[in-house]
């Protein structure tokens, strides 16, 4: 890449900074052994909203908030938090932000009072300042009543809302939030939830969101954006994105994952299909008239004799929109057979 060409990238990238809380354009990243994690990764967010990176495990969201959050340089590619470069001006983005890391950076033998006073301590707040910002917080989250208890003795929720809690103590303007819901239960996931809907909407803080749920993406996200093998697939409001397959989604259970080997070329031939996948026994397909498509796919099963336990038609999900960009269903571990056509 020529010297012209970098400077112009930049300009362009400091130019969508102006006004936005985050902008970033054309970040690579290459570890030792050639490893690429990001390819020309770029996005804009605006303040006072939830952005969400939205992808699989290894799709390059942790290393975008490394770099977003001054802890990576990038190998190429430019970035800037709150009008400030990533690279140059890294002490400056560090005291406008807020992180909390996908591991807790709670001590589990301090108690909720030590581990905030602690952390307002390390942003150089004064004592009495963290004194007050530490109760209100503790009440914010509910968690006044175990203020006094060692933190080791929190359930997963409790400590994840402790994680946030000392993300926030110095009120940055940003706060990044790296897989925070990853290892909690159904209630304590849906209840965190709530709280980073309403740390937005009430605090009017910007949040950028890393995760691999796709409900939590289309629950929280005001925009998200889809990655795959650190690059950009699509970006957008999670109605757009649902909005913009038109036709139908087919989801249809096997009785068996043992399918014949003639049956994607096959599938792949129907006029009716525009994508689909097959993991174990799971077979998924974008359509244009479900009513319509339904019948056929079925009748090519029953030629190949594959047991079918339930065929359902709905509206496009996130699900889809990833099997339509990508090629495959998103996030499972089994054989992916079929892709966009």
């Amino acid at each position: 890449m020529s010297t012209e060409r970098v400077r112009l990238g930049t300009a362009t990238v400091r130019d969508r900074a102006r006004g936005a809380a985050i902008a970033a354009g054309g970040l690579m990243k290459v570890y030792k052994g050639g490893v690429k994690a990001l390819d020309g990764l770029g996005f804009t967010v605006a303040p006072g909203t939830i952005f969400a990176l939205l992808g699989p495990n290894g799709a390059g969201k942790s290393t975008t908030v490394k770099i977003l959050t001054t802890l990576s340089r990038p190998t190429e590619g430019d970035a800037f938090v709150a009008g400030f470069d990533v690279i140059r001006e890294a002490d400056e983005i560090r005291r406008v932000i807020g992180v909390v890391a996908q591991r807790s950076g709670v001590d589990g033998a301090s108690t909720a009072v030590e581990n905030l006073q602690l952390q307002g301590r390390i942003y150089g707040l004064g004592a009495k300042t963290t004194r007050l910002r530490t109760t209100e917080l503790l009440e914010r989250f509910r968690l006044t009543e175990a203020a006094g208890r060692a933190a080791r003795t929190y359930s997963g929720g409790m400590r994840r809302k402790l994680d946030i809690a000392m993300g926030l103590i110095h009120r940055p303007r940003i706060l990044f939030l790296d897989e925070p819901t990853t290892g909690l239960d159904p209630e304590a996931r849906a209840d965190m939830w709530q709280e980073i809907q309403a740390l937005s909407e009430q605090e009017e803080l910007t949040v950028l969101l890393t995760t691999h749920y796709l409900e939590e993406a289309d629950r929280l996200a005001d925009r998200l954006a889809l990655l795959d093998r650190g690059r950009l697939v699509v970006e957008g409001t999670p109605e757009e994105l649902k909005a913009g397959l038109l036709g139908d989604s087919v989801q249809i259970e096997l009785g068996t994952s043992e399918l014949p080997a003639l049956l994607s070329a096959e599938l792949e031939q129907l006029e009716a299909v525009r994508a689909f996948s097959v993991e174990e026994t799971q077979l998924r397909a974008q359509v244009d008239h479900g009513a319509t498509a339904l019948p056929v796919i079925l009748a090519v099963l029953d030629g190949y004799r594959v047991p079918v336990i339930s065929a359902t038609i709905s509206r496009p999900s996130l699900d889809d929109v990833y099997l339509q960009y990508v090629g495959h269903s998103y996030d499972h571990s089994g054989t992916t057979v079929g892709g966009p056509r």
